[in-house]
């Protein structure tokens, strides 16, 4: 979603801000586009079960890894993930044969492993890996912690460092994040250099790398180059710009990846003082600003990094830092497996570091997104990953597990339906409520519980047995004790209110929450 702000003058980012975001109101964002893969056929493959009742759960399924980072899948027929640890080596996991000894790859000579958010921080294998045999890997590199994009050949040869960003006066905010997009092209972020507040402001700055995720085509060599710059990248032939940035106005964006289905892209960035973002972008949406440092999540957060005139594009989803022991957002993937695609189809999973907590992001059809929190991961998760058949597992930093993922549906079991209709004049209403007995088994007795809004005071009523605290119940007359399946009872009152005429949110039957509304 762009939106057109005004401007005055011109691990892990785990270690959180001491200093307060500025407080600054911008205009109203433009009206926004369609988001990204809306349409009939994307709307076909995604889940149609509420994210409310789908609830995550993990098993761990090895132990003993050494702070990992990042989780890679060979699509050779093997089977087996590949998983970096922050030190500097790169860990094989087969389902059937759990965790190998030996490292496929041990780069720990080269990586500089310094401070919490140093060291081997990403890994991505291209298209043709099972014929190729070559591994892309970013780590922070000795002895500056320049951070480094290089390739291996698990023959032995190599490395080939490929591209390297200076980043000496911080040791946070690396990124690190590696993936091959539907374009067959190579994204790397980097973030923006560290510290605390932009010191470099170099979100929105195209003269350097930091604060960016890049864009590179590794299948061949330009000029001095050991890759070369697609020539659509937004930023060729730009004066002063690096041509490998794709995106710019990142802060750290540690997490992102493609929906195999339409080629979106996802990013998790973690943010300053007050929000962690996710952002959701069309296919090729090169070019676009996030909005770091001038903005953090939808808040102005330091009105003299803002651009005069710049466009920006706003996350689609932010939640507080703060609350709730939230501290980094680790993004994640759109479910695209088989397992669980009734449930999660088409369903974005990220979680917190510090939290755990597990949000899922679903695209509604109107161009908006749809959320909810459906969980928790392991303590401290630092990456999720796919299987090559798109089943998720999770790495989590300390003490160094890898936990396979699943889902469930957790909407309770229903045996009874509640229609509740009302008649509203002035300061009163009438309320009709009926009751259905949608189980089984006949229901001997029973009590309706149910809050009423504010304001809200039942006068009078009919055909039950009323009493009003903090929760409003509706007992049984001696005549209708008994609902045999199928069938209903119905009761009513009489009510004031102050405004609200809104019905309850729930009610619960014996202490069994009710369906509502129309169908059961």
């Amino acid at each position: 979603m762009l939106r057109r702000r005004w401007a005055g003058s011109l691990l892990l980012a785990l270690s959180l801000a001491v200093i307060a975001p500025s407080s600054v109101s911008a205009s109203p964002p433009a009206a926004p586009p369609a988001s990204a893969g809306s349409g009939a056929g994307r709307q076909a493959e995604t889940a149609s079960v509420p994210l409310e009742d789908i609830t995550t759960t993990t098993t761990q399924v090895a132990s003993g890894l050494r702070r990992p980072t990042a989780i890679a899948a060979p699509d050779d027929g093997t089977g087996r993930l590949f998983i970096t640890e922050k030190p500097g080596t790169v860990r094989v996991y087969h389902p059937d044969t759990g965790l190998a000894a030996a490292p496929l790859l041990d780069i720990s000579s080269a990586v500089d492993n310094s401070g919490n958010e140093r060291g081997l921080l990403g890994i991505a294998l291209p298209p043709d890996f099972a014929d190729s045999r070559e591994v892309y890997l970013a780590y922070t590199a000795l002895p500056d912690g320049a951070v480094t994009l290089a390739r291996h050949r698990l023959d032995g040869t190599g490395p080939e460092v490929l591209l390297s960003q200076e980043h000496a006066e911080y040791s946070n905010h690396n990124g690190g994040q590696l993936a091959f997009g539907p374009d067959g092209h190579l994204y790397w972020s980097i973030g923006d250099g560290g510290g605390s507040g932009d010191p470099f402001r170099s979100g929105q700055r195209l003269d350097t790398l930091l604060g960016k995720i890049m864009r590179i085509d590794v299948g061949g060599r330009c000029g001095d180059l050991p890759y070369c710059v697609p020539e659509d990248n937004p930023f060729v032939g730009v004066e002063g710009a690096r041509e490998e940035i794709w995106l710019y106005g990142l802060r750290n964006p540690w997490r992102f990846s493609f929906d195999s289905a339409d080629g979106s892209m996802w990013i998790g960035d973690v943010g300053q003082g007050r929000w962690e973002e996710i952002n959701h972008l069309a296919p090729g949406q090169g070019g676009a600003n996030l909005g770091w440092s001038c903005y953090e999540g939808l808040e102005v957060f330091e009105q003299e990094h803002c651009l005069p005139g710049e466009e920006y594009t706003e996350p689609v989803f932010a939640y507080p830092l703060g609350e709730d022991g939230n501290c980094a957002v680790i993004g994640g993937h759109v479910y695209r497996g088989e397992r669980f695609a009734d449930l999660v189809g088409g369903t974005y999973i990220a979680t917190d570091y510090c939290s755990s907590t597990v949000w899922a992001l679903r695209e509604d059809g109107s161009g908006g997104h749809l959320h909810a929190e459906i969980g928790e991961m392991p303590t401290q998760v630092t990456a999720i990953g796919t299987t090559a058949e798109g089943e998720f597992y999770v790495v989590n930093d300390l003490p160094g597990g890898l936990h396979r993922v699943a889902f469930e549906n957790s909407e309770p079991v229903r045996t009874c339906h509640v229609d509740y209709r009302t008649n509203t004049w002035g300061t009163g209403f009438t309320a009709e409520v009926t009751v259905t007995n949608t189980g089984a088994g006949p229901v001997d007795g029973w009590e309706l519980s149910f809050t009423l809004p504010t304001g809200q005071d039942i006068i009078s009523g009919w055909g039950a047995v009323f009493s009003e605290a903090a929760v409003t119940t509706a007992g049984n007359a001696p005549y209708n004790a008994t609902i045999a399946p199928g069938a209903s009872v119905t009761f009513g009152f009489v009510a004031s209110h102050t405004g609200d005429t809104s019905p309850p949110e729930r009610f619960s039957l014996n202490g069994g929450e009710c369906a509502t509304g129309a169908g059961g």
